[in-house]
């Protein structure tokens, strides 16, 4: 029988191309819902008649509808609801903000208060089959050593709001998880399309070749401290075949998974490597991470450097995320994460060639 789906995060870079692996994977469907703010119909509208072109799929079968999921019901009309109600058997959560630097009211509000509603609502679905919910590894905030899978609620604290709060939505999504099959995810720091480079926007790893795009005049680069926390680091091609794997498998009910490098560098060597692959040249000296910290608690070093001051909190944090629930239910899917230095060149190229894209870089306050 034929599944009926629901996404939030529409038409974001992620929700887009889960809905084409969807496709690609071959599963059948009636009908997949996407719900999006008003303010961005119309381009969402454009990008399902891209989607139905490049998948060669029935456009009827790709409905946008509008709504919030900050507001209560999602804010969708009753008469669409009532049809939701009766149809959605997959619910694919991603609507949230993934910013490090997020202001505290806004992440509360979208990631927080709109899981919650979003969780409400999928309890009067009347069909429902898996709820997967799209969260972070970084739910662990600043807790040290191996982090496994089947963790949570450990007392921890958090390095920025959208820690936090992604934290707090999870353990919500954990409650309700007796009520309707769930699936949670958990990626790293998500990074390019390991084949084409391909991401949406450059954070993470990418503020480190920001970081050398704007130094590149120097004879020389340090590093930034020791760097010997691991690089959490997997591409995005990787968590969306994982993902959409995951959540139909009947052993991925119930579960959480760490969708993270199973093998992964160094900050140091990532840093190292990036720097090699981009200029041509290798770190030489280092410097105190606290003094790098000083200067981009200005506005206008972080401005020029396009770089977070928050990013620099992951060269220190020494966790160790374990895979092994992801790592067992993947084996005979064919679904593997890739060695991280071979996804670097197609990563470099990627930025070399969409860095001074406006869209693609973060607005830096």
């Amino acid at each position: 029988m034929a599944n009926t789906y629901f996404f939030t995060g529409f038409p974001g870079f992620i929700a887009t191309s889960l809905i084409k692996q969807l496709i690609h994977d071959g599963y059948k469907f009636e009908r997949i819902y996407l719900l999006v703010l008003p303010n961005i119909y119309e381009k969402a509208k454009q990008e399902v008649d891209k989607i139905s072109k490049e998948e060669n799929t029935d456009i009827n079968k790709l409905v946008v509808i509008q709504g919030d999921i900050t507001k209560p019901n999602l804010s969708i009309n009753e008469e669409t609801n009532l049809e939701l109600q009766k149809t959605v058997t997959h619910v694919f959560h991603l609507a949230a903000i993934y910013d490090l630097a997020v202001p505290k009211e806004l992440a509360e509000n979208v990631n927080v208060n709109g899981t919650k509603n979003v969780n409400e609502w999928a309890l009067t679905l009347h069909k429902i089959d898996r709820y997967v919910y799209f969260s972070t590894s970084y739910v662990a905030g600043t807790r040290e050593g191996k982090i496994l899978e089947t963790e949570l609620v450990m007392n921890q604290t958090f390095k920025n709001h959208y820690e936090r709060t992604k934290y707090e939505a999870e353990v919500l999504v954990q409650e309700m998880a007796n009520s309707i099959p769930t699936t949670i995810i958990r990626p790293g720091i998500v990074v390019g399309n390991s084949i084409t480079g391909e991401t949406i926007k450059f954070d993470g790893p990418y503020f480190i070749l920001n970081f050398f795009d704007r130094l590149r005049f120097l004879p020389f680069i340090p590093y930034l401290g020791r760097g010997e926390a691991e690089g959490n680091f997997v591409p995005v091609d990787y968590i969306f075949s994982a993902t959409i794997y995951l959540g139909h498998a009947n052993v991925g009910i119930g579960k959480t998974y760490q969708l993270t490098d199973p093998n992964p560098y160094k900050v140091k060597e990532v840093y190292r490597m990036l720097m090699k692959e981009y200029l041509g040249m290798e770190p030489f000296g280092t410097i105190p991470l606290s003094v790098a910290k000083w200067f981009l608690s200005y506005s206008i070093f972080r401005k020029w450097l396009r770089v977070e001051k928050e990013a620099l909190d992951y060269f220190t944090c020494m966790a160790q995320y374990d895979c092994t629930e992801a790592h067992n239910d993947l084996k005979g899917s064919g679904i593997s994460c890739p060695d991280f230095k071979d996804v670097i060149p197609t990563m470099v190229k990627f930025y070399k060639a969409h860095k001074n894209e406006i869209d693609k870089q973060l607005k830096i306050n």
